[in-house]
C-alpha cells in the first residue's frame, strides 16, 4: 500500500509539474471499460467513488476522468451511428443496383416499342398502298408479343417436365428481368430504401400480371422458403397440395401442385389451380422458384375439375432470389395469371381483370411479409400484451382464414345452406362441426358446458357501392361501432363461445353501448394493416347474468384505411375472444371487406405521364372534405361482402336464423345510410354535402355562415371570392368551425374538416354529438351563463380552455368565437363556433 502510495503522489506531482492529463495505462483503460459498462454516465460522487475504490485510478484527476467517459459514451455514439450508416449505404447501394438494373430493362422497352412504333407504322403505309394484299396481315401479327401461346399438348413423363420446368424458367425470368410483359409503373408507388421496392402493372397482356422488386433482409434460402409456404402469407389461399416431387439432374426440384384459392365475394365461386413448381439455383448463384398451369399435359397425373371452383390458368410467374452483398436478398417477384373473369357476372369482372388488385392482394402482400418477418428477425420484440410478433401474425391469418371460410361456405368444411325466406339478399348456412372451422380444441369449461357451442351460422351477403371510397366507409364503420352494430348480438356472441348456452339477445331489456374503446395491439411496418382490441363496456342486456361480464372483448384487424392509396380493398374483421389469447382458443370471425370494382386505372397508357409533381400536390386533407378518392375521378363502384357468424345450440337454429338475417339485413341498410351521407362531392361540382333534411346546401351555408361573421364582427372571415370557393375556403379553415342547432338540447350540423378533426369524427357521426358533450365543466358554465348573450347580441368570445372529442380526448383552444348565422330572410338559423388554435393534448 506505501508503494501505491508513493507511486500516487508522485504521478500527480509529474502530472501537476507538467500541466498535462496522465497517460492512462492499458490496465487502467480496461478499469475504466469495466466501469463504463456497469454505468456509462457517472455522476460526480460516482467519479470521486470510483477513484477510491479503484487504486489504480488514484493518479488521475476527477476532472479528467468526467472528460474520458464523456470521450467514450461519444466514440460509441458514433461506433452506433457508423453501423447503421453502414446498414444504410448497402441498402442504397443494393437499391441503386435494383433501379440501374431496372433503367436498363426500360431503355430495352423503350428501344422496342420505338422499334415496334415504326414498323407499325411502315406497315400501316404499306397497306394503304396495298389494300387486297392479305400477307401484311400477317406480318403485322408476327409482331404482337402479347398474344397466349398456343403450346400443343406436353408429354408428362420426367423428360417432359424437365422441359416445361425449363421453358417456365426462361419465361419468367424474361418477364422478371426483360420486356416480355410490358409494364408500367403502379400508380400511387415510389420507389426508395424505405419502400416497399419497385412495382408495376402490365399493360396489354393476357389476363393480369404484377411485378415487383425490392429488398428483404433474409437470405435467398430462407426467402425461397417462406414464399413457397403460400398459405401462410397469402391472405386469399386456401390450400396448396403438394402431389410430387421430384429431383432434376441440375440439382433443381419439380413440384406438382394443386392450389385453390378463396372467392372475395359471396357472388362467385373460387379459382383453383393444377401447377408445376420448378425450384433451381442458377449460375450466379441466384434461386429461383417459378410455377406454370399444367393444364394440357398428356400421360401424367391430371387434377380433375372440382365442384365449387373454376380452373384458373397461371401464366409463367415466380420469384427470382439473389444475394444481396452484405446480407439480405434482392427479390423479383412476377404473377402472371388469366382469373376466367367471363365465368362471373360482369359487374364483377373488373376484380378478375385488374392486374392492380392482384398486384396489391398478391405481389405486394408477398414482399410485405418478407420485410415483416425480416423486422422481427433483426429487432425481437415483445408488445405490451406479452404476445410474441409471431403469434401475432398467426392470429391474423386465423382471422382471415375464417372470415374467408365463411365467405366462401365451402361444403367440404361443414357448410350447408339453410332454404331462404323467399328474399335473396341475405344467404344462410350452418356447420354442425365447427371444431376444424373455428380451429379450436373442443372442451368443457368450469361450469360444465361446452367451450364451443355444437353449431354455428353464418349469415353473408354483398352488395354494390356507388361513390364511396371504400377507406371511407370502413373507417366509421370502425370508428362509430354503435352506428351498425347490436350491443346485445356482440354480447350474445361473446357469451355463446365462452360460457355455453345462453339465452337468445333481445330477451332482456335495457342496457346498450356503454361504450367502445380501441386499443391497440400490433401493425405491420407499413401501417397498412392494423390489429387492436376492442372494448365494448357496460353491456347492460346481461348484468343480471353473473357468467356474462360487464365488458365485452373483441379481437380486430383492419387493412385499407389509407383513403390516397389507389386501388386499395378494405377489410374490417373481428371476433370475440378472452384475454388469454391462447393458440387454441376458438376463433369466430365477421366483418366486411370492401373492393373497388374500378379497373379505369388499370387502363394507363405507358406513354401517360406519371406526374409526380401533381401527385404531391394534393394535401393530406385535400379531398377528406367529403371523402373522395383522389386516386379516382367521376362515378366509383365498389363490392361490399358482409359475413357474420353466431355460435349457437342446435335446439336454437330456427330463432338464431331469424335474427341473423334480421340483424344482417339493419346493418345492410345501416351502410347503405351511411354511404349515401359519405358520397363524395367535388368542390365547384353541382354536388353538395349531404346534411341533413331540413338544412340548406352547403353552398349556402358556408355564404351565410361568412355573411354573419362580417355582420356581428365586422371583419372578413375568409378571402375569397365567389361562392364556390366560399365553401371550399371554409372547409379548409386551419380553425374548427361548427354549427349547431337552436334546439333545446343543440346538436351539430356541420364542421369543417379542422372540426371534424378536432372531434375525431365525420359529416354522418356529428349528427348524434351534442353540444354540451364536448365542454368540459369550466366551459359548461360560461356556455350557459352567457349564451343569451349570443341570442341576444348575435356573437360571443370565450376565453380558452379545453373540450372533448368524441372519443373523449382532451382539445386545448386558444380562444373561440360563436355567433349567430342569420338565413334571407335574416332570421336565426344556427348558431356557429371557431375554435382558435385548437390541438390535442
Amino acid at each position: 500500500m506505501m508503494a501505491v502510495s508513493s507511486a500516487c503522489k508522485d504521478g500527480s506531482k509529474v502530472a501537476m509539474d507538467n500541466g498535462k492529463y496522465v497517460r492512462y495505462t492499458p490496465e487502467q483503460v480496461e478499469a475504466l471499460e469495466r466501469l463504463y459498462h456497469e454505468c456509462p454516465k457517472p455522476s460526480s460522487l460516482r467519479r470521486q467513488q470510483l477513484i477510491r475504490e479503484c487504486p489504480i485510478l488514484c493518479n488521475i484527476e476527477p476532472k479528467q476522468i468526467k472528460v474520458w467517459f464523456q470521450n467514450r459514451r461519444c466514440r460509441e455514439k458514433q461506433r452506433k451511428e457508423a453501423s447503421r450508416l453502414q446498414g444504410v449505404n448497402r441498402k442504397l447501394t443494393a437499391m441503386n443496383k435494383l433501379l440501374m438494373e431496372e433503367n436498363d430493362r426500360l431503355q430495352k422497352q423503350v428501344s422496342q416499342l420505338v422499334y415496334e412504333n415504326s414498323f407499325f407504322r411502315q406497315q400501316t403505309q404499306n397497306a394503304t398502298l396495298a389494300t387486297t394484299d392479305t400477307s401484311c396481315e400477317s406480318v403485322v401479327t408476327s409482331g404482337q408479343r402479347h398474344l397466349t401461346p398456343q403450346h400443343p399438348p406436353r408429354d408428362a413423363s420426367p423428360a417432359g417436365l424437365l422441359s416445361i420446368a425449363e421453358e417456365t424458367l426462361a419465361e419468367f425470368l424474361s418477364k422478371a428481368t426483360g420486356t416480355a410483359v410490358e409494364w408500367v409503373q403502379m400508380p400511387g408507388m415510389k420507389p426508395g430504401p424505405d419502400s416497399i421496392g419497385i412495382v408495376a402493372i402490365s399493360h396489354g397482356c393476357p389476363g393480369v400480371a404484377a411485378r415487383a422488386c425490392g429488398l428483404v433482409g433474409l437470405e435467398p434460402a430462407r426467402v425461397a422458403e417462406i414464399l413457397k409456404d403460400r398459405p401462410s402469407w397469402f391472405r386469399d389461399c386456401r390450400t396448396v397440395d403438394v402431389l410430387n416431387v421430384m429431383s432434376t439432374g441440375n440439382g433443381g426440384t419439380i413440384e406438382l401442385l394443386y392450389m385453390q384459392l378463396y372467392a372475395p365475394t359471396t357472388l362467385a365461386p373460387g379459382r383453383d389451380f393444377w401447377l408445376l413448381r420448378y425450384t433451381s439455383l442458377l449460375e450466379d448463384g441466384s434461386l429461383v422458384v417459378c410455377e406454370r398451369s399444367l393444364n394440357n399435359t398428356l400421360n401424367g397425373p391430371a387434377m380433375p375439375p372440382v365442384q365449387h371452383f373454376v380452373r384458373a390458368d397461371m401464366l409463367p410467374s415466380g420469384y427470382l432470389i439473389r444475394p444481396c452483398e452484405g446480407g439480405g436478398s434482392i427479390i423479383h417477384i412476377v404473377d402472371h395469371m388469366v382469373l376466367e373473369p367471363w365465368s362471373v357476372p360482369e359487374v364483377l369482372r373488373p376484380l378478375y381483370e385488374s392486374s392492380m388488385l392482384l398486384a396489391q392482394r398478391t405481389t405486394m402482400a408477398a414482399l410485405r411479409n418478407l420485410r415483416q418477418i425480416s423486422q422481427e428477425v433483426s429487432q425481437p420484440s415483445v408488445t405490451g400484451w406479452g404476445i410474441r410478433p409471431a403469434a401475432l401474425r398467426a392470429l391474423s391469418q386465423r382471422l382471415s382464414k375464417g372470415f374467408n371460410e365463411a365467405v366462401n361456405g365451402f361444403a367440404d368444411d361443414g357448410w350447408s345452406m339453410l332454404e331462404s325466406d323467399g328474399i335473396d339478399d341475405v344467404t344462410l348456412l350452418v356447420n354442425s362441426s365447427p371444431s376444424k372451422m373455428m380451429g379450436a380444441n373442443l372442451g368443457y369449461n368450469n361450469n360444465g358446458f361446452p367451450s364451443v357451442s355444437s353449431s354455428v351460422l353464418c349469415a353473408k351477403a354483398s352488395m354494390l357501392l356507388q361513390n364511396v371510397p371504400p377507406a371511407i366507409l370502413l373507417r366509421f364503420l370502425r370508428e362509430h361501432r354503435s352506428e351498425w352494430a347490436d350491443s346485445s348480438i356482440d354480447a350474445y356472441s361473446a357469451a355463446a363461445i365462452k360460457a355455453g348456452p345462453c339465452s337468445l339477445p333481445g330477451a332482456r331489456s335495457g342496457g346498450g353501448f356503454g361504450g367502445q374503446v380501441i386499443l391497440p395491439l400490433a401493425h405491420t411496418i407499413e401501417h397498412e394493416e392494423f390489429m387492436e382490441v376492442i372494448k365494448l363496456e357496460n353491456m347492460g342486456y346481461y348484468r343480471d347474468d353473473m357468467s356474462i361480464p360487464g365488458d365485452v372483448f373483441l379481437l380486430q384487424l383492419c387493412s385499407g384505411v389509407d383513403e390516397h392509396a389507389v386501388g386499395t380493398s378494405a377489410e374490417l374483421v373481428f371476433a370475440p375472444i378472452d384475454a388469454s389469447f391462447s393458440d387454441d382458443a376458438p376463433i369466430l370471425p365477421s366483418g366486411f371487406r370492401i373492393i373497388p370494382l374500378d379497373s379505369s386505372s388499370d387502363a394507363a397508357s405507358p406513354n401517360r405521364t406519371l406526374d409526380l409533381a401533381s401527385a404531391l400536390e394534393v394535401g393530406t386533407t385535400a379531398n377528406k372534405a367529403a371523402g373522395d378518392n383522389s386516386g379516382h375521378s367521376g362515378s366509383t363502384k365498389s363490392v361490399m361482402t358482409i359475413a357474420f357468424q353466431f355460435a349457437f345450440e342446435v335446439h336454437l337454429q330456427e330463432n338464431i336464423a331469424t335474427m341473423a338475417r334480421q340483424y344482417v339485413r339493419s346493418i345492410i341498410a345501416s351502410v347503405q345510410r351511411v354511404s349515401l351521407a359519405l358520397s363524395p362531392s367535388r368542390f365547384g361540382s353541382h354536388n353538395a354535402f349531404h346534411l341533413p333534411p331540413g338544412t340548406p346546401e352547403a353552398q349556402t351555408l358556408a355564404r351565410w355562415i361568412c355573411n354573419s361573421y362580417r355582420f356581428y364582427l365586422g371583419v372578413e372571415l375568409l378571402k375569397c371570392e365567389g361562392s364556390e370557393s366560399i365553401l371550399k375556403s371554409l372547409w379548409h379553415h386551419s380553425d374548427a368551425v361548427l354549427c349547431c342547432s337552436l334546439k333545446a338540447l343543440p346538436v351539430f350540423t356541420f364542421a369543417n374538416q379542422a372540426g371534424l378533426d378536432m372531434l375525431e369524427t365525420t359529416l354522418v357521426a356529428l349528427q348524434d354529438i351534442t353540444l354540451e358533450k364536448i365542454f368540459d365543466d369550466n366551459g359548461k358554465k360560461t356556455l350557459c351563463t352567457e349564451f343569451p348573450q349570443i341570442m341576444q347580441q348575435g356573437f360571443m368570445c370565450i376565453q380558452g380552455g379545453i373540450c372533448l372529442s368524441s372519443m373523449g380526448r382532451p382539445v386545448s383552444y386558444e380562444r373561440a368565437v360563436a355567433w349567430k348565422v342569420l338565413n334571407e330572410e335574416e332570421s336565426a338559423h344556427c348558431i356557429c363556433f371557431m375554435f382558435i388554435n385548437w390541438s390535442f393534448v
